[in-house]
C-alpha cells in the first residue's frame, strides 16, 4: 500500500510503510549507509505527518518483516495482547503520542498497556516525538525485575560493574571490582566481558566473581557475558552461573548471525532457572542490543535500523530479563555517526524499551573513531538518568581496556546519584552502609587501608 502527502505544489509518495517508517526517522548514518534515509528535511518531515495520521491497528496489519520467514515477526504477532491493546486500539500514531504524554496516563496505564504495544507501534511513535517527550514518557514507566536484589524502582538507579581485563587476568579483575564497590557501584550486575570464550577461562571468572559475592555476602549478581551455548555447558558442569548472557537482534536472521533462535534462548533461561540461585526473584537473563546490528550482518530486510532494535526489546521481553542493555554508541559512526545521534538514539531505545515492558539500561558509549567526547556521554547520560533509566556502565575511568571503547566510570555515576538524588537498589544500599562504604544518606565514606574490602586485594 502507497502512501502519500501533498504540500502547496509538492507531493511525495512512499510506497510502503517501511519506507514512511524509513523516511520519518531522525537522520542517522547508518539509514543513509543504507539508503533508506530521507533525502531532505522536507521528505523527512512529509513522513512524519504521514505516520501521524497512520492508524496504529494499521502497524499490525502490515508487517515491516515477513510473517512467514521470521521467527521474530510471528513471536510479536502471536503475542499481542488484544485485550491489553483495546484503550488505544483508535488512535493514530499521533493520537497515541498524545495519549502517551497525558498527565492522566500513568506509569501504571502504561504497564497495564506493554502486552499490547508492538515494536514497531513503540518506534513509529517515538518518530513523531521531541527528546523531551521521549524522556517524560519514559520517566512514568518504572519496570521492576529481581534476582538477589530488586531493580527498577522509581528513584533507583543501578549500576553494571564493568571489570574487563585483556588478559582475564585474575589480580586486575578483582582490583576493578573491588574498586568499583568501594564507589558503591555494581548492584545492576558484575559482569564481565571475557577476552577469551574458552569454557575454562569462562569458568575461571565465574568462580572468581561468585567467590567474592559469597565472600563478602553481597546482594548482588555476576555474569560473565559469553555465548548462551557456553552458559548451558558451563551449567550443566557445576559452575555457579547466575545471569544468561545473550546479544539479541531484531530479526530472525540477526540473531542467526548471533548464533541464536528463541527457543535456544528458551533453553537457557530454563538452564538457569533450574539452579534456583536467585534470593528475591527469577528473572536469571541478561540482554544486550544496539542500533545497526542488523544492517551490520544485512539482515534488516530494508527496515530502518531504529524499528529493528525495538523489535529486539521484543525478543527480551517474552523472556522475563533482569537486564536490557542498549549498548548504543558500540557499533560506530557508519551506523550513529556523532554524539547528536548517539544521544537521540539512547533516548529512543530507552523509550521504546520501557514502552514495551523492557527492564531497560544504556552503555552510555562511544568508539574513538565516532565524531563524539565525553561531554557528549555526559549529555546523554544526564537525560536518560532524567528519563528514569534502569541501569548505566560503571567502568573503571570511562576507559574500557580490553573492548576499546569508552563508557562511563564509577565517578560518572557519583555524579548523576547526586544530581538526581538516586539510590542504588535497596538491598545493595543496605549492604553498602553496613559494610562501612556509604555513611549517612549514602554518601561514601573515606577509604581506609583496614577496610574488609580492600583488605581482600
Amino acid at each position: 500500500m502507497a502512501y502519500s502527502w501533498t504540500a502547496g505544489a509538492r507531493r511525495f509518495v512512499f510506497p510502503d510503510l517501511k519506507t514512511v517508517m524509513a523516511k520519518a526517522t531522525p537522520p542517522r548514518s547508518g539509514d543513509a549507509l543504507a539508503g533508506l534515509a530521507a533525502e531532505t528535511a522536507e521528505e523527512n518531515v512529509a513522513a512524519k505527518l504521514v505516520l501521524a495520521d497512520l492508524p496504529l491497528k494499521a502497524l499490525l496489519a502490515e508487517p515491516l518483516v515477513p510473517y512467514e520467514t521470521d521467527e521474530v515477526t510471528r513471536l510479536i504477532c502471536d503475542t499481542h495482547d488484544a485485550d491489553a491493546f483495546a484503550p488505544v486500539a483508535a488512535l493514530t500514531v499521533g493520537e497515541f503520542r498524545e495519549f502517551l504524554l497525558s498527565e492522566t496516563t500513568t506509569g501504571e496505564v502504561l504497564i497495564r498497556l506493554a502486552p499490547g504495544i508492538t515494536p514497531e507501534m513503540a518506534a513509529a511513535v517515538s518518530k513523531i516525538m521531541r527528546n523531551q517527550d521521549l524522556i517524560t514518557v519514559a520517566r512514568k514507566i518504572r519496570v521492576v525485575t529481581r534476582f538477589r536484589n530488586t531493580l527498577g524502582q522509581a528513584g533507583v538507579m543501578a549500576v553494571r560493574l564493568q571489570p574487563n581485563h585483556p588478559t582475564d587476568d585474575p589480580a586486575g579483575v578483582t582490583a576493578a571490582i573491588l574498586d568499583g564497590l568501594m564507589y558503591g557501584c555494581g548492584d545492576a550486575v558484575i559482569g564481565i566481558n571475557p577476552a577469551s570464550d574458552s569454557l575454562a577461562a569462562v569458568d575461571s571468572l565465574l568462580r572468581l566473581t561468585d567467590g567474592l559475592v559469597r565472600l563478602f555476602e553481597i546482594p548482588t549478581q555476576t555474569c560473565v557475558l559469553t555465548h548462551v551455548t557456553s552458559a548451558i555447558e558451563l551449567i550443566e558442569r557445576g559452575a555457579p552461573v547466575d545471569l544468561v548472557f545473550q546479544s539479541i537482534a531484531g530479526t530472525e536472521a540477526a540473531n542467526a548471525g548471533f548464533g541464536v533462535t528463541l527457543d535456544l534462548l528458551a533453553e537457557g533461561r530454563d538452564a538457569a532457572l533450574s539452579l534456583k540461585r536467585g534470593t528475591v526473584g527469577d528473572n536469571v537473563m541478561y540482554f544486550e542490543t544496539g542500533q545497526g546490528s542488523a544492517l551490520s550482518s544485512g539482515a534488516h530486510h530494508g527496515v530502518d535500523q531504529q524499528t529493528i532494535e525495538a523489535r529486539a526489546y521484543a525478543v527480551a521481553r517474552a523472556f522475563d530479563p533482569l537486564l536490557v542493555n542498549t549498548v548504543v554508541g558500540f557499533i560506530g559512526p557508519e551506523y550513529l555517526y556523532d554524539g547528536k545521534e548517539i544521544i537521540r538514539a539512547g533516548l529512543e531505545d530507552h523509550f521504546c524499551g520501557k514502552l514495551l515492558g523492557a527492564p531497560m539500561g544504556c552503555d552510555v558509549c562511544y568508539t574513538n573513531h565516532a565524531e563524539a567526547d565525553q561531554d557528549d556521554m555526559d549529555n546523554l547520560l544526564t537525560l536518560l538518568a532524567a528519563a528514569g533509566v534502569n541501569f548505566i556502565m560503571g567502568v573503571p575511568g570511562a576507559d574500557d581496556v580490553m573492548l576499546n571503547y569508552q563508557s562511563t566510570s564509577f565517578h560518572d555515576a557519583l555524579y548523576v546519584r547526586e544530581v538526581f538524588g538516586l539510590k542504588r537498589a535497596p538491598e545493595f544500599e543496605a549492604w553498602l552502609a553496613r559494610i562501612g562504604v556509604t555513611g549517612e544518606g549514602g554518601a561514601l565514606l573515606p577509604r581506609s587501608a583496614g577496610h574488609p574490602l580492600l583488605a581482600a586485594v
